[in-house]
């Protein structure tokens, strides 16, 4: 039996599983290493080092605190969109803390600080394909830029360089390079995330045969082509080149196809990150 789950139950399933990772990444790999942190986990690893209460109570009350925040300074859409992130996380993270204990998943500060930095990498990119967002200390950032218009990416780095900042002053220098290095690895598994399973290959074919190279990408590949009018720079001759975008498993069977076509012709070749409209994100028309 076909089960077909439409967007809102995806996006709530995938909201679920984020959190998840996110609250797994704290309780089992970061915490347990005093490696610091940003954002509001950072803000609230600050205020149990020197008050005593649980992470996910605190975090909590900074998340709720900054949704009011974010309520009169950015309005009603802007908070509704952080709401839910804002309050599960903290809540699975209550449940770790509470119910399941996960300790030290390995006693290596180092894998600590991969398997940390890779799982909230993954929960926030997850998160962020689904067009919501983390709320948390990024309410900061925005309503600084509300009133002042400096630079949004500046402001999120700054912000959550005040909070690791303030972690300097009961951390070592291992758990401070972890830090950074965590930050950095998350970064660029978000990134990664953000633009997984949407990338393809661009190719731009220059060839004395453009006519029928055209005519067996439409038929043999199934690809779209669009056809450039150039001049070549050397006999400024004029000529066309062939743009086509393909997916990665049809990129070898293309270059043997032109290959075969025409042994002179050339090629560039590039990744594209993402693509919109017809024939890509909607149907192609037939």
């Amino acid at each position: 039996m076909n089960l077909k789950i439409n967007d809102k139950t995806k996006n709530i399933l995938i909201m679920i599983f984020s959190n998840f990772l996110f609250a797994v990444s704290v309780t089992g790999f970061i915490r347990p290493h005093g490696i610091i942190l940003g954002g509001a986990t950072g803000l609230g690893l600050l205020i149990t080092h020197y008050i005593p209460m649980k992470l996910s109570v605190v975090v909590m009350i900074i998340n709720v605190v900054l949704l009011l925040i974010a309520f009169v300074t950015m309005g009603k859409k802007f908070a509704l969109s952080t709401l839910a992130n804002s309050i599960l996380y903290p809540s699975v993270m209550y449940i770790f803390e509470t119910f399941i204990d996960l300790g030290k998943v390995t006693e290596d500060p180092m894998l600590s600080c991969v398997f940390g930095g890779v799982l909230m990498g993954i929960g926030i990119g997850l998160i962020l394909k689904t067009g919501s967002s983390t709320g948390g200390t990024d309410v900061i950032a925005v309503a600084i830029n509300k009133y002042t218009h400096l630079n949004l990416s500046v402001l999120l780095y700054m912000v959550d360089g005040v909070i690791m900042a303030c972690q300097l002053m009961f951390s070592n220098r291992e758990q401070v390079l972890l830090g950074i290095f965590l930050m950095a690895l998350l970064t660029l598994t978000m990134n990664k995330i953000m633009i997984m399973g949407k990338s393809q290959i661009q190719l731009m074919i220059f060839s004395e045969k453009t006519e029928e190279i055209r005519q067996m990408i439409l038929d043999q590949e199934d690809a779209g082509a669009t056809l450039f009018h150039i001049e070549k720079g050397y006999t400024r001759e004029e000529s066309k080149a062939i743009m086509c975008i393909i997916p990665r498993r049809k990129f070898y069977d293309m270059c043997e196809m032109i290959q075969k076509e025409d042994p002179t012709a050339f090629w560039t070749i590039s990744e594209v990150n993402e693509i919109h409209g017809r024939g890509f994100s909607f149907e192609r028309r037939v």
